[in-house]
């Protein structure tokens, strides 16, 4: 802005009546033409007003143009059931196309170096204090912690691996060839994926595929987790629940109130849900097993129920 457009209001009053009456044709010129006989007058007063500081225009900054192929970081962030897992979502596909499982999750640190599917970013993550599982969705990563460990504490660090790894273009997953036909001890992934079309499958079997497949799956997999399919027997599903929900503590409410559910209303076939449990998970439930009973035994047989479920220790009878 000119110095010669800003004056003092002293200086304004003073204006000559032969100032105020100039009106050049334009708008534009008449404020200038005004102005400029304004400062002119206020001269010829002896008037001298001290120009006020000026505000420069902030020069106009260009955005910076990422360099061709360079990527676009944004990794969000989600809480899940589960207080002992995280689900990050770094904006790019996690899985490679030609991976045919829908899943890949490593369970202990030797996982995450062996065959089919070595992961240097899940060989990372595995390393920092506190972590117990990575888990791999399409695309999204979900990182679960031992009960005693603060996300406060390792969340950052996961984080910054994470960001790094997509930043430096890293390979997430290394497809390499099975040995023996079995995956290595500690990573869980399936040859294919568990709901599939099958051509062998009978009618039931194949609508119960396409119902976890298009009502259930996706809800599992917003929570940060996964399902498989092992089965159909004498009316009951088997399924495995994979990453937040595997050892979430409402895994068993999920199952029975909301998946076992579902399939009755819809499958008349289906008599009911069976939870497939690895070593460790059984162990935990027969843990938490004792711990309700116990609970229940000191707050007596009028105790409100902790586990609702039909198959729960605290069904009620009748």
């Amino acid at each position: 802005m000119s110095s010669s457009r800003l004056y003092r209001p002293a200086a304004a009053s003073l204006l000559s009546a032969t100032t105020r009456r100039a009106q050049p044709a334009i708008f534009s010129g008449r404020i200038y033409g005004a102005a400029r006989q304004a400062h002119t007058s206020s001269q010829s007063l002896g008037i001298s007003a001290r120009p006020r500081p000026s505000l420069r225009a902030a020069p106009r900054i260009t955005p910076a143009v990422a360099p061709l192929g360079a990527r676009s970081i944004f990794i969000q962030t989600e809480t899940t059931p589960n207080p002992d897992a995280l689900k990050f979502l770094p904006n790019h596909r996690v899985l490679p196309p030609d991976v045919p499982t829908p899943f890949i999750e490593y369970l202990n640190p030797r996982s995450t170096i062996a065959p089919p599917y070595p992961s240097p970013l899940a060989a990372q993550l595995m390393g920092v204090d506190g972590v117990t599982a990575v888990f791999y969705g399409p695309d999204f990563i979900t990182v679960t912690k031992s009960s005693d460990a603060n996300w406060v504490h390792i969340r950052p660090e996961i984080f910054s691996l994470i960001t790094e790894a997509i930043t430096a273009g890293q390979e997430i997953v290394v497809v390499g060839r099975k040995e023996g036909g079995a995956a290595e001890g500690g990573q869980e992934a399936a040859d294919e994926d568990s709901l599939s079309y099958n051509e062998d499958d009978s009618e039931v079997v194949g609508m119960i595929k396409e119902l976890l497949e298009t009502r259930i799956r996706p809800a599992i997999q917003e929570d940060g987790g996964d399902i498989e399919f092992r089965g159909f027997e004498d009316g009951y599903v088997s399924l495995k629940l994979r990453g937040a929900c595997r050892t979430c503590d409402s895994s068993t409410v999920t199952l029975k109130n909301g998946i076992e559910g579902m399939l009755m209303h819809y499958i008349e076939e289906v008599k009911g849900v069976h939870q497939v449990l690895d070593q460790e998970e059984e162990i935990a439930m027969k843990e938490f097993a004792r711990f309700e009973e116990k609970l229940r035994a000191q707050k007596g047989p009028d105790a409100a129920p902790t586990t609702p479920g039909r198959d729960s220790l605290d069904s009620v009878p009748g």
